[in-house]
């Protein structure tokens, strides 16, 4: 039994996902929150199996409220975003922090929902065995110090302008939490020394649920210097792709960019295919071209993991394939091909995967040279170009 509670600050809506979970067997109902404190709270008390999570909530917000959840009670959670550009950015955002998946609110609202009733049952089952408690090291709560106030001070001037620009009391406040988790990704990995070989390289990475997070955790810590491009192949539809590539690209040292069709692969940048669109890589001569095309979905993704590796695996040996957190098997028969033609393969391990199905399906069929847990990815990148 899935307990689920649901987060929504329209009562409507909490009735419409409320009758869908009801008349499914294996869901039951625990609860529901009509805004982001009380989601946090009744996350707390409850201790669901799953949350399906409003971005735009009163009082706080569904990013802020995930992230206090995903730092003190860690639990599956589904994200209810609208398809408007503030609602894309939201939910890429929220997958950063640790949501497992979205489910889009065609037209602005999922208020009918027997287009998509299948697609929210599918995902929050799905999403329900995800492993959100073992991605990571969690900050730690911050240690309260005690500070001794001098007795007599002025204001000097350019603290009068400071006090000026700091916002009133009633003021929307930035979560402490996100600006630390931002800080943090915001800092710049050191230059590495690369040798010669580095030039030839291609890195391609294929990943799908849990991916926003992963990528967020490798591609950071890639070093700006990279002496070549990463391709990126992560399942999520038209939109969203765009914002995550500018997102990532905000808080990376290296260059991150929606991939566009014939465009040249420089080194020193990272290109996500965008939603909706295969990418495939072509060579001439020299230089690797990114292709990207509309023909039919394999084994229901566009773009797949498949179609790409399987257009890189001709670079044999100077290619290093990456396969992470996502369900089903979308990959692994690419990576045969690239074992076939002598490129090098690294896998998520089982333990930091939100969803251990990819990596799982490529280890299982003994197609990995290196196991790593996700913290340790991005170095086995950088060691695997430098070899």
């Amino acid at each position: 039994m899935i307990r689920v509670l649901i987060a929504d600050d329209s009562a409507f809506m909490r009735k419409v996902l409320s009758d869908v979970f009801n008349k499914e067997p294996d869901f039951e109902v625990v609860g529901t929150a009509a805004d982001g404190k009380e989601t946090v709270e009744r996350v707390k008390l409850l201790k669901p199996d799953l949350l399906t999570l409003d971005v735009n909530m009163p009082v706080m917000d569904g990013i802020n409220a995930l992230a206090i959840i995903m730092r003190e009670q860690p639990t599956p959670t589904v994200m209810i975003s609208s398809l408007t550009q503030k609602g894309t950015d939201a939910t890429v955002k929220a997958l950063g922090l640790g949501a497992v998946d979205f489910i889009s609110k065609k037209g602005g609202s999922i208020s009918r929902v027997d287009d998509i009733e299948d697609e929210i049952l599918a995902k929050c089952r799905a999403a329900a065995k995800a492993n959100v408690r073992n991605i990571g090291t969690r900050p730690k709560p911050p240690v309260m110090r005690r500070v001794e106030l001098p007795i007599k001070s002025g204001l000097q001037l350019n603290e009068i302008k400071q006090q000026e620009t700091t916002p009133g009391v009633f003021a929307k406040r930035q979560n402490p939490l996100l600006q630390r988790k931002e800080k943090a990704a915001a800092a710049k990995p050191a230059a590495v020394t690369f040798n010669g070989a580095g030039k030839k390289k291609l890195v391609a990475i294929g990943t799908s649920t849990g991916g926003p997070q992963a990528l967020q955790k490798v591609i950071t810590r890639l070093p700006a210097n990279l002496p070549c491009g990463v391709v990126v192949v992560q399942h999520m539809p038209a939109g969203f792709t765009k914002s995550l590539a500018d997102r990532l690209n905000q808080i990376s040292a290296i260059a991150v960019k929606e991939a566009e069709n014939d465009e040249v692969i420089e080194p020193g940048h990272v290109y996500i295919a965008p939603g909706n669109y295969h990418m495939r890589i072509s060579s001439t001569g020299s230089a690797r071209k990114i292709v990207l095309g509309q023909d039919p979905p394999v084994g229901n993704h566009r773009p797949a993991v498949n179609v790409m590796y399987d257009s890189v695996a001709p670079i044999g040996r100077d290619l290093v394939a990456v396969i992470m957190t996502g369900m089903g098997c979308d990959g692994c028969e690419g990576m045969k091909k690239i074992k076939a033609g002598g490129g090098y393969s690294i896998a998520q391990n089982e333990e930091t995967s939100v969803v251990y199905g990819m990596p799982k399906a490529v280890v299982d069929a003994g197609l990995a040279d290196e196991i790593r847990p996700l913290e340790d990815i991005a170095k086995a990148i950088v060691d695997a170009v430098n070899k």
